[in-house]
């Protein structure tokens, strides 16, 4: 069982990250306050749960926390500032938009840059561990693999609506064969480097 609580705080706010290792589309935070005794036997770490559970938890979720949001940085900020640079602009931007100012903040990873003067702590594998975070993990993965799916919609060669932008090799057929997009990261090594000719 998660733990549903670290710090004391009552407005503790979970935050985590999606989409840092793709090539296309943005990178995806979420910030979640839940009840401080708030309890759940299936809320886990995103990646080790099926789509379908995660989009039933997706509603338990938004139905049961005090508050939660989305944040996003865009391909362009990624190729601006970098990735890890746009991936706290996501979360600072999630944290933004809470309804309610949290007191804590419990970020998923070991590097965070400070936001406002909200003290915080890195966990790592914090998905795993803690509710709130294993909440944001899956809130920010639902809404960017939404969003992919409907992005493959009018971008059909690669593959997105199955590998949601990340490297796999569909995607990676799919540049080579039609090119970029506006949604790919132009900073990214799209296509794999070939061997240099002796």
């Amino acid at each position: 069982m998660l733990v549903p609580n670290h710090s004391g705080y009552t407005l503790e706010a979970g935050v985590d990250e999606v989409g840092r290792g793709c090539l296309a589309g943005p990178v995806v935070a979420a910030a979640v306050i839940l009840p401080p005794d708030y309890r759940h036997p299936l809320l886990n770490d995103s990646k080790k749960l099926t789509k379908r559970l995660r989009e039933q938890l997706r509603e338990q979720i938004a139905r049961d926390a005090l508050c939660w949001a989305i944040g996003e940085a865009t391909p362009e900020e990624i190729d601006e500032i970098n990735i890890l640079n746009a991936t706290y602009l996501a979360m600072h931007r999630a944290l933004a938009a809470l309804p309610q100012q949290p007191e804590f903040l419990l970020v998923d990873g070991n590097r965070f840059k400070p936001y406002r003067d909200v003290p915080y702590t890195c966990m790592v594998k914090g998905d795993g561990r803690f509710l709130s975070i294993a909440a944001a993990s899956i809130l920010a993965k639902t809404h960017r693999d939404e969003l992919m799916s409907r992005l493959a919609e009018a971008h059909p060669y690669y593959g997105w609506e199955q590998n949601a932008g990340y490297p796999t090799k569909a995607h990676r057929d799919g540049i080579a064969r039609h090119g970029a997009t506006v949604h790919h990261r132009r900073s990214f090594a799209l296509l794999p480097r070939q061997p240099e000719l002796l």
